[in-house]
């Protein structure tokens, strides 16, 4: 029996905790100087917007690790001997293992503003991060976020939710452009707006000025404007929480590099989820994936390869979700923010304005290739199933019903789709009419 240690709690460390627990006798020791019990992450907002308490957010009962002889252990790894195979904890204790995962996952970036340590300075990332924006968002009148990603976004709505007036700086043109289309971009945008968020698009943070105790009063924009607020929210992304590995022998980068097992550069010392960068990415994707599903596939894989069944990391097709206040997103495949040369793309819009589809598929083949979708509920496992099978946009709009799962009675927008679909392609010469008229016919 080896004595697997696991440092960190978050989705990525307890998927593998729990399927070695499933495989095996092995000794497992959970190390977490966040919390005692694992909890969704991705909560968060709900435990300060009020829709959930902490309690809440923790899917399995505090008994379950002693049942299932997952030790927990509440302290702060300081550094690793690989050599000796030992870990020097928080408080002079040590602790020895066998094999070691390392699953501590992000930090909130900074970017070395003036004044972005005082006090009511934050990210959004951990359970004290959520503990120091309760404290510091009592009576304030106004705050201000940086930083235009899903984070952002997410810290905006909470502030709101508390009738704290917000200024929302973003560095791009337009919010989220690096990943999102123009059109779905400018269509956040004015949702954002539309809940009275003061959106600086193509504002950069400067500096970050103090009051005579040493707490955020205002702050300066890079064109010299200074804006009053008691709560700054530093949400420009996250990086990998890795700075206690430094003289371990570990190879690191931006992120601790693993092999498509996700072994490190020293034997039997392994890292997974936000933290962990591959040497060799799995084809479009990026090296660091700081999502939460793809931490539980490291997790449920690198379980088997530590239980003597070495197994790839192999997360099949991209997707995602998020949320951008009342409107829901969810993205399959590959959509770009600028479509690359053999790619054609289709836009559709409801005339709402917060709703829409985009289609990307080759220009030659027709193949399906991303498909980004606003307040429209499709289901993940129709277009994981048609990019196994490589079909079609043709296919795929004859089918986009199957794909549907909004709630019985909702709007069913497939025949507008269609509609505009064969409209903007109907004169190509690349397409074929006939197609098009058939799809028209089954959805009428």
């Amino acid at each position: 029996m080896q004595h697997i240690v696991i440092i960190g709690n978050g989705i990525s460390g307890i998927t593998t905790a729990r399927h070695i627990r499933k495989k095996s006798d092995h000794r497992i020791t959970v190390i977490s100087a966040e919390t005692d019990h694992f909890f969704s992450r991705t909560a968060l907002m709900y435990i300060y917007m009020g829709h959930m308490k902490y309690e809440h957010t923790k899917p399995y009962e505090d008994w379950f690790w002693a049942k299932n002889r997952i030790e927990l252990k509440r302290a702060y790894v300081e550094s690793v001997d690989t050599e000796a195979r030992k870990l020097q904890l928080s408080g002079g204790e040590q602790m020895d293992y066998d094999k070691l995962v390392i699953a501590t996952g992000s930090k909130s970036n900074k970017f070395g503003w003036p004044g972005q340590d005082l006090k009511a300075v934050q990210g959004l990332y951990s359970y004290q991060d959520l503990e120091s924006m309760e404290r510091d968002t009592q009576g304030i009148s106004r705050a201000v976020v940086v930083g235009g990603g899903l984070i952002g976004i997410e810290m905006a709505e909470m502030l709101l939710s508390r009738n704290i007036p917000v200024t929302f700086l973003v560095r791009e043109d337009s919010f989220w452009n690096n990943v999102l289309p123009k059109e779905e971009s400018e269509m956040i945008n004015r949702h954002i707006r539309e809940h009275h968020v003061d959106l600086r698009l193509g504002t950069e943070l400067k500096e970050i000025l103090s009051d005579d105790n040493g707490r955020a009063r205002a702050v300066v924009t890079g064109d010299g404007e200074e804006i009053a607020c008691q709560f700054v929210g530093l949400t420009a992304g996250v990086s990998p929480n890795i700075g206690f590995l430094e003289g371990s022998g570990i190879e690191t980068e931006r992120g601790v590099k693993v092999d498509p097992y996700l072994e490190t550069s020293v034997k039997d010392v392994f890292a997974i989820g936000d933290c962990a960068e591959f040497k060799e990415p799995n084809g479009e994707r990026r090296p660091i994936e700081q999502v939460w599903y793809t931490g539980r596939m490291m997790g449920e894989a690198l379980a088997n390869t530590l239980c003597d069944k070495p197994t790839k990391y192999e997360p099949g097709h991209w997707f995602n979700s998020a949320k951008f206040f009342d409107i829901e997103y969810q993205t399959y495949g590959w959509v770009w923010a600028q479509p690359k040369e053999n790619e054609a793309s289709f836009y559709w819009e409801d005339v709402s304005g917060k709703i829409c589809l985009r289609l990307v598929f080759d220009r030659n083949s027709h193949k399906l290739l991303g498909v980004n979708n606003f307040g429209i509920r499709l289901r993940h496992h129709a277009f994981d199933k048609w990019f196994e099978q490589e079909k079609k946009v043709e296919y795929v709009l004859e089918h986009l019903a199957d794909a549907n799962f909004d709630p019985e009675l909702y709007k069913k927008y497939e025949h507008e789709i269609v509609a505009q679909f064969n409209k903007d392609f109907s004169a190509s010469v690349s397409l074929k009419k006939k197609s098009w008229k058939r799809i028209l016919e089954l959805v009428s």
